[in-house]
């Protein structure tokens, strides 16, 4: 636990109150409210700045912005100019993303090094790929004719933007899961209002900032909102208007979500919890095993809906494989997220860190063995890397999302045994094994009901793939070209050919 002299204590530079705030955007126009919430820094405790606390009058204008650009502009039929405004805005998160990379590390918590990865350098090129993938992209397919009753028919599929899109995202990856909804919605011609998390509102609405003086992006074809309160969500999520919802978050709210908007018959696709099974056959590399189980569920402190947080061993080797990750564990290097030496950074806040603790002592007094961790470390919100072994597959850690930095530690008896324990989950997100044989990997990646897999440390996450879960991980994709076909309505078009 390097970063700690007693484990009591993290190492954090003191950080003061920066008052730092950063406006909406609506109709074009950054705007400020004399109503604001406050947002925290998670590695002090501390104040760090204000921001715009949006209500039902600020939600109604955006989505009324977002439906008059969509309804009376042409940027849904315009794609040159999208693949300009793309262009611009990835250009500007080029040209700004120190100031982006900052409020990242003092706002969401996240480490140095992430943000050089899938916090801020990697989802800067999601606006890239989709705007590459625009060059190249047929919003028509030729049917070719067909003959009905002796006439003939030219048909053909038509793809076009599905209207006004609302798109609510979650506090972990604020910058990834706001370019993964807006890239790809905007590339598809769609309009847009975006509800960052009440935990990271000022990290969202810079994105904003970014577009309305870097961009060409027409006003009201994207609204950033921030807001402390429900009503905002509410508004979004059953405004007749708002044709299509996209909500990345826990799966009871977007059940919410989705039951929300049904009235409307909107399109909802979403993004939601994973309890993804990392398998470890007994071929695996023991080292390799520890290394990547340790260091996979201490990325973002865990806070991360498909990272592997069951692992799934060998009875015979349970033991064996539990000390070497609890030692693995205790020289992951976290604590003050602007060191770059630091891996793993705070939970968000005060409240996430205390369901994280109460999920492991409640293990422990099930009959689950502390192997590593299982402490709060102050100042901050800092959770130490925690390990719990036998594991019952049905308990509660097993089942249920920590968000935390919280590895359980469950037996099998076979590989039958794996298999039906990785699907033994209501969710069905991601997953993971590790074998000498690659094949045998395949084969029994194969076999687990999730949307994503990774063999021997592949790792599929890249704005080319399609991201998302099976069962109550979510429905839909995000990324790569079904991430743009989300945001895309089929017409079918039939002409009668004159003899």
């Amino acid at each position: 636990m390097s970063p700690q002299d007693n484990g009591s204590t993290a190492v954090v530079d003191g950080a003061t109150s920066t008052g730092v705030t950063k406006p909406l955007l609506i109709d074009g126009e950054l705007v400020t409210l004399d109503k604001t919430f406050p947002s925290y820094n998670p590695a002090t405790g501390e104040l760090y700045g204000h921001a715009p606390d949006a209500g039902v009058e600020q939600a109604e204008a955006a989505v009324a912005a977002a439906r008059r650009a969509f309804d009376t502009t042409t940027w849904s039929t315009d794609v040159e100019f999208r693949i300009k405004c793309l262009d611009q805005l990835h250009r500007a998160f080029q040209d700004h993303k120190e100031e982006i990379r900052e409020i990242l590390i003092a706002e969401v918590g996240a480490t140095f090094v992430s943000t050089h990865a899938n916090q801020l350098e990697a989802p800067i090129g999601i606006i890239k790929y989709y705007a590459d993938l625009l060059r190249e992209y047929s919003f028509e397919e030729d049917k070719g004719e067909i003959e009905i009753r002796g006439q003939k028919h030219r048909r053909w599929v038509g793809k076009e933007a599905a209207g006004v899109v609302a798109a609510i995202t979650a506090y972990n990856y604020p910058v990834q899961l706001g370019l993964a909804k807006l890239a790809p919605s905007l590339a598809a011609g769609c309009t847009v209002v975006l509800k960052g998390a009440p935990d990271t509102p000022i990290i969202t609405n810079a994105i904003g900032e970014l577009i309305q003086k870097y961009t060409d992006i027409p006003a009201g074809v994207v609204n950033i909102l921030s807001s402390s309160g429900i009503p905002v969500g509410e508004i979004l999520t059953t405004h007749p208007e708002v044709d299509v919802v996209t909500f990345t978050g826990s799966t009871p709210v977007g059940a919410q979500i989705m039951a929300a908007a049904a009235p409307t018959m909107k399109k909802v696709f979403t993004e939601l919890g994973g309890k993804s099974a990392l398998i470890v056959l007994e071929d695996a590399d023991l080292a390799t095993v520890a290394q990547f189980a340790a260091f996979s569920i201490c990325s973002h402190a865990g806070q991360g809906c498909a990272l592997t947080t069951r692992l799934l061993v060998p009875r015979e080797k349970h033991d064996e494989i539990v000390q070497a990750v609890a030692t693995m564990m205790a020289n992951v290097p976290f604590g003050d997220p602007t060191n770059p030496k630091m891996y793993m950074g705070p939970l968000i806040s005060a409240k996430q860190r205390d369901k994280v603790d109460g999920l492991v002592q409640r293990a422990i007094e099930a009959g689950a063995t502390l192997a590593a961790g299982g402490k709060a470390v102050s100042p901050g919100y800092f959770y130490e890397p925690t390990l719990v072994a036998n594991v019952d597959p049905s308990s509660e850690i097993a089942q249920e999302e920590a968000f935390g930095p919280v590895l359980a530690v469950i037996p099998f008896d076979d590989e039958e045994d794996a298999v039906r324990i990785a699907n033994h989950s209501k969710y069905g997100l991601s997953g993971g094994i590790l074998t000498a044989d690659d094949e045998r990997g395949i084969a029994i990646a194969r076999r687990i009901r999730t949307g994503s897999f990774g063999i021997n440390g592949g790792n599929y996450f890249s704005p080319d793939m399609p991201f998302g879960g099976y069962k109550q991980s979510g429905i839909g994709r995000e990324m790569g070209q079904e991430g743009l076909e989300e945001f895309l309505e089929t017409k079918s078009y039939a002409l009668a050919v004159k003899a």
